[in-house]
Parts: C-alpha cells; structure tokens; sequence
C-alpha cells in the first residue's frame, strides 16, 4: 500500500504520520515540500509519488484570522483540496479528507447528520465545505470526514490552553452555549488507519463505500463542561492555581468570526457503515491526559 500523507506536523497530521507507517510504504509531506497556497504545484508532488491512497490533513484552521485573508484560507481549504481530487480520480487512487462541523450554523439545536442542510457563519466553514463539494463534482473513491473539535496534548489547543490558564488564573470563565463533539486527535489518526487496514489496498473498497461521514468524539459538551474535565484529569493538579470555573455565554468574549453555537455531530452512519466509532469525548479526553 503506497499513501501519501500531506499536512504531517498538524495535530492530526502528526498522529496520523505513525498510525499510517505501519501500513505500507508512507510519503509524510508538509510545508514548505508541499505548498497549499500554491495549487498548480499540487499535481506535480502527487504524481511523482504515484499513491494508492492520499491522505489529507492540511486545512488553514485559524478561524479569526481566516476572517482577515479569505483569498489564502480559499486556496488551502478549497481550490487545493478539489485539485487534490482531481489528481486521486486520474490516479485512480483513494483520497481520505476531513472537514468540520463548522459547515453548519448550529441553529438545529440537536446533532447534525450528513443530509442537514449546511450554513457555515464564517469563512473558515464556507472554505471547508467549498473543499467538500469540490472532491464530490470530482467523484472517485473518496471518503470526507467531518469532524468536530480536535485537539492533542502537542500542540496548542483548546485542551493546553486550560492547562496554561489554570497555572496562571485564579478565576476561569468558559461558555457554556457552545456545544460540540471533543475529538482527540489520535483517536481519529488511529480509525483512519483502521479504514485503511479494512480496505486491504483496495481503492475499489473505499471506492464502494465512498461519500461523506460525520466521524467526532461520541457525545457532546459545552466548553465549560470540557474544561471542568480536563481540569479533573490533569495528573498534576498540584500546579492549579484557579479556584473556580465561572459559565459564561459567548458574546461576552466577541470574536471576529461568528460561530455556531451547537455543532456536535451525528456519527450513526459512520458506524453502522464501518462497524467503527469513537469513544466517548470523557473516554477519549482521558486516554489523552494520560499520556
């Protein structure tokens, strides 16, 4: 099995680099081997490695700032990704993409399933989901995932900042109107792997169950409900100096992009289709904070 893996020193990427290895000859490429902003540079880099599958966790994920430079998150996100496709349907070859729960609006008030209508608020959803749709006209064998809140104790996140923050605050303050499915990274590294080793190299098999899948820790939570967690799992709570985590609700912390206020995700269909789920996002958090 020959994959190529782009975006390998991401919170993803970096997990996904040794769950892959093992499955065959593994290209691990990131910036600047690979240049996202420059598109037509693409095809080059894919062909020269000939793979059986492409892997892509390359995505502009800074949501604020994608508000400033929608033209450079439009070419990673959207224009990089559909070349992408277009490469892997000439190939023949298997292409594995993740996107996001920001896709939606988070009006539903319950958790999303693949055939809800999207309505991303800002441009980091709308790039994303332009990539969805771009690998989608392209068809092929491909599979997109969309997940939800990713995070690793690696790199900086969600997770390490309440961490940072409870050894320099006595008070936190964390929304509880913002609800979605906690992923750990290494969780989603390791399922990806898992579709892969089921597939045997075949791209016919990936091919045969092609389409989009919501794939996201199990379960949702607030903010302030993922901070109390992490806090109750840190080993080393000897070094908390905060005495209380206060609710909050969101414009109270006003942010150049809109976000959408419930987005966990349904992940049924991944399940019944593979015969694969995440843990629950406690589970997960917990195997994290362990490491």
């Amino acid at each position: 099995m020959n994959i190529l893996l782009l975006g390998k020193t991401g919170q993803l990427g970096w997990e996904l680099e040794r769950t892959l290895s093992p499955l065959g000859k593994l290209t691990a490429l990131d910036y600047p081997d690979v240049d996202f902003t420059k598109p037509e540079t693409l095809s080059d880099t894919v062909r020269n490695v000939a793979p059986d599958f492409i892997v892509n966790a390359v995505a502009y994920t800074q949501v604020d700032q994608a508000e400033r430079e929608p033209e450079r998150v439009r070419l990673i996100n959207a224009i990089a990704t559909g070349v992408l496709a277009e490469e892997a349907f000439h190939l023949n070859a298997g292409l594995i993409h993740y996107s996001t729960d920001y896709v939606f609006d988070g009006s539903k008030g319950s958790a999303y399933v693949e055939s809800d209508f999207p309505n991303p608020l800002n441009i980091y959803g709308q790039t994303k989901l332009d990539g969805e749709r771009a690998i989608q006209q392209v068809g092929g064998n491909y599979l997109i995932l969309r997940t939800s809140w990713v995070y690793s104790i690696r790199q900086g996140g969600f997770v390490t900042k309440v961490l940072q923050w409870a050894r320099q605050q006595t008070t936190l303050r964390m929304v509880t109107d913002q609800v979605g499915s906690p992923t750990y990274a290494r969780m989603l590294a390791e399922v990806t792997g898992q579709l892969l080793a089921c597939s045997q190299g075949s791209v016919e098999w990936l091919g045969a169950h092609r389409g989009l899948y919501h794939l996201a820790g199990s379960g949702a939570a607030s903010r302030f409900e993922w901070a109390q967690e992490i806090l109750n799992y840190d080993k080393n709570a000897h070094e908390h100096v905060v005495k209380e985590i206060l609710p909050a609700l969101t414009p109270e912390f006003p942010t150049l992009a809109q976000r959408p206020l419930f987005s966990a995700l349904n992940c049924q269909l991944f399940t019944k289709t593979f015969q694969l789920t995440l843990p629950h996002w406690t589970t997960a958090l917990r195997m994290c904070m362990d490491v």
